[in-house]
Formats: C-alpha cells, sequence, structure tokens
C-alpha cells in the first residue's frame, strides 16, 4: 500500500492539531453532525448516556487516520474490519464511510479562518483512498 505524500500528511496533521487547540473534544459536534445527517444511528447510542462510547469512536477514528498518513502499519485492515463490525450493529457501509467525511468537515469548521487549500486537497485525497478500500472490502 502507498504512502500519503508528506505534504498530505503534514496538512491532514495540522488541520487535526489546529481543531483540537480551537474546539477541544470534537466528539458533540461529530455526532451532532452524523445524527442530523442519519438521523436511524442515534438509537444505536440510546446506552452511550456519557458519552464515552462516542468519545472513543472518534479517538479510534483519529488513530487510524493518523496512522493512515503515517506509517500505514494498521488503518487499512481496521477500516476493513470495522466496516464488518459496523454493518453487524446494522450500519449501512455508506453511513460508515460518510463518518469519516463528517469528521472532515467538523475539523473545518472548527479551524475556521485557518483552513487551507492543502487542507482540502489532502483530506479530499484521503477520503477517495478510504472510499476505494470500502470498495474493496465487500
Amino acid at each position: 500500500m502507498r504512502k500519503t505524500d508528506p505534504s498530505n500528511a503534514r496538512a491532514i496533521e495540522q488541520s487535526l492539531a489546529l481543531a483540537a487547540d480551537a474546539d477541544g473534544d470534537l466528539t458533540a459536534p461529530v455526532y451532532a453532525l452524523l445524527f442530523r445527517q442519519h438521523p436511524e444511528m442515534e438509537a444505536l447510542f440510546i446506552r452511550d448516556t456519557n458519552g464515552l462510547i462516542k468519545g472513543e469512536m472518534l479517538m479510534r477514528a483519529f488513530e487510524v487516520i493518523m496512522d493512515f498518513v503515517g506509517e500505514r502499519r494498521y488503518a487499512h485492515h481496521f477500516i476493513a474490519s470495522e466496516v464488518i463490525t459496523h454493518e453487524g450493529y446494522e450500519v449501512p457501509r455508506t453511513v460508515f464511510a460518510s463518518f469519516f467525511t463528517i469528521v472532515r468537515e467538523v475539523v473545518k469548521t472548527a479551524c475556521a479562518e485557518g483552513w487551507t487549500e492543502e487542507m482540502e486537497l489532502a483530506w479530499q485525497q484521503m477520503l477517495a483512498e478510504f472510499g476505494i478500500l470500502l470498495q474493496k472490502n465487500p
């Protein structure tokens, strides 16, 4: 599996750092957007009364993103296995795939004026590669 272009990796890392500095914990806005776009998913989190499950899932998504733009030691395998796991929770593949786009939208919003064209292009490239991974793993 080919590695992410170093300039794209830097742009994604910078966007995540800027978003974290600006908004801190992005869990609430990520899941608010997920539930607006896919209201049927909210029922799956009925037991997550304190947000810990959502927070852990988002943390894992960030770890996957960082591995994918970095060493690529496990990200592609993690995505492939998690899409199957989530199908078992009745999460359609399309909704699973949209989660990373939702993360990008929330990161972009948090970055505000700090969001650059390089960040946009880097995220577009990474999301396209994620899409290819999801298509390869039926």
